[in-house]
């Protein structure tokens, strides 16, 4: 008997069938199927996340690499100094600002101890260079009061002194350039505009529907502070893989997306929310992608809103993406403006929100050819086997019966239904007479 028990165990590992064993296993174990020489798994490949070009906050996820020639951010050092973290940057300008305090009080210190004024500091008729400066500490404390311009009255330079004259002239020259550049530093990038791109929002997802018979890829944006952007414009680029026809592949293939550019539907004028949309046409990259089509292929939609903040008239820019599972086919954006008593309200809490509308899932070309195809199918309706002729002779007036009469006629018929469907057919013979012109 177990000899029986081991050859059914082993006749069971060979055609796939899970021992009694393995289900003492968790459940996502004993569910996983196990591929053997006699059974092959066949399934539909997964669609792997693609990894963001453009975060959602507009932050770029590129990371430059083997830099050799680090020299260039130090020939921008003005930029390079802006660009950096908050932390890097206090800690820059409070290192410069030490370091050239120090720096001076050193030099102040070398020129009283070169003159002996910390030796003989304390005898009378002696004239020092820089009264009340006896030590290193004195000489940095005046360096601070030199070149912040706080003249506490105690340290004073004479008169006697044509080098210390010489450095005071150094310092307070090199000591306006450091403020200029650190204070100008730390202007900037209190003042950048990036801050500004917070309260200019995106819509989370973009939808594709048909506006005015077209097919219409749309996304949403708005300003949530009453300063208005001046000159506001807005573009987007299509971010996907391209390989040509000479077999060359080309990574992040940016394309312009048209979404009125020609028009100029590109310049805002953002006061309240706007649905940007982009009619796939002849010209649009997505002009051949169906519903089934756009759901494998693998891109990103960068959208760029610019202009001038009103109250700095400083550029800024917003800048959010859209993978390709969040554009959405056949949906429509909720309405988030409404009529008050006078004035409009923008209700924000809508501003994300879309619901779903008929759209057909074919593509933008099948739908246009559709369209001119459809204006031709009632007129064919129409058509008779033996088409009737018309005339201009003044009786045709009298072709078409006035309602009145039909009515009447219809009166008539009433009482009786034989007699009204004579009625009906005697009317039908005598609309081939009467459109000839004769007389009756």
């Amino acid at each position: 008997m177990a000899g029986d028990s081991r050859v059914l165990m082993d006749h069971d590992m060979e055609i796939g069938v899970t021992p009694g064993q393995v289900k003492k296993l968790p459940k996502h174990l004993r569910e996983a199927q196990i591929s053997t020489e006699r059974t092959h798994l066949i399934s539909d490949p997964v669609k792997k996340p693609r990894q963001r070009y453009v975060q959602k906050d507009g932050k770029c996820n590129v990371h430059h690499g083997n830099v050799q020639e680090t020299y260039r951010y130090l020939s921008d050092l003005f930029t390079t100094l802006v660009d950096l973290r908050w932390r890097l940057s206090l800690f820059i300008f409070t290192l410069v600002y030490v370091v050239n305090w120090l720096f001076f009080g050193l030099l102040w210190w070398l020129i009283a101890l070169i003159r002996g004024d910390l030796v003989h500091a304390d005898e009378e008729g002696w004239t020092p260079c820089v009264e009340n400066l006896n030590s290193f500490v004195s000489a940095f404390l005046f360096s601070i009061e030199t070149e912040t311009t706080i003249g506490y009255g105690y340290r004073v330079i004479t008169e006697k002194c044509p080098e210390g004259i010489i450095l005071l002239l150094v310092q307070a020259i090199l000591g306006s350039i450091v403020n200029a550049m650190m204070v100008g530093c730390m202007f900037v990038k209190i003042s950048q505009p990036k801050n500004r791109a917070e309260t200019l929002m995106f819509s989370h997802k973009a939808v594709i529907s048909v506006r005015d018979n077209k097919m219409c890829l749309m996304f949403r944006v708005g300003d949530l502070r009453n300063s208005h952007i001046v000159e506001a414009s807005i573009r987007a680029k299509l971010i996907r893989s391209q390989q040509t026809k000479e077999g060359e592949f080309i990574p992040l293939n940016q394309t312009d997306i048209n979404i009125g550019f020609d028009t100029g539907d590109d310049r805002l004028f953002l006061v309240s929310p706007l649905i940007i949309s982009h009619e796939i046409n002849e010209k649009s990259p997505f002009w051949e992608m169906s519903q089934a089509q756009m759901e494998k292929e693998e891109f990103e939609i960068v959208v760029i809103l610019e202009g001038m903040v009103e109250a700095t008239g400083m550029t800024c820019q917003a800048r959010s993406s859209y993978l390709d599972k969040e554009v959405l086919w056949g949906y429509r954006f909720t309405p988030v403006l409404s009529l008050e008593k006078g004035f409009y309200e923008v209700d924000y809490n809508n501003f994300h929100d879309i619901y779903e509308t008929n759209t057909p899932s074919c593509s933008a070309k099948e739908l246009a050819a559709k369209l001119r195809e459809g204006p031709l199918l009632p007129q064919l309706s129409l058509l008779s086997p033996e088409p009737k002729t018309h005339s201009f002779d003044p009786l045709d007036r009298l072709s078409t019966r006035d309602p009145l009469t039909r009515d009447e006629d219809k009166e008539e018929g009433e009482p009786g239904g034989d007699r009204g469907e004579t009625n009906g057919s005697a009317a039908a013979l005598q609309e081939p007479l009467r459109a000839d012109g004769l007389p009756d």
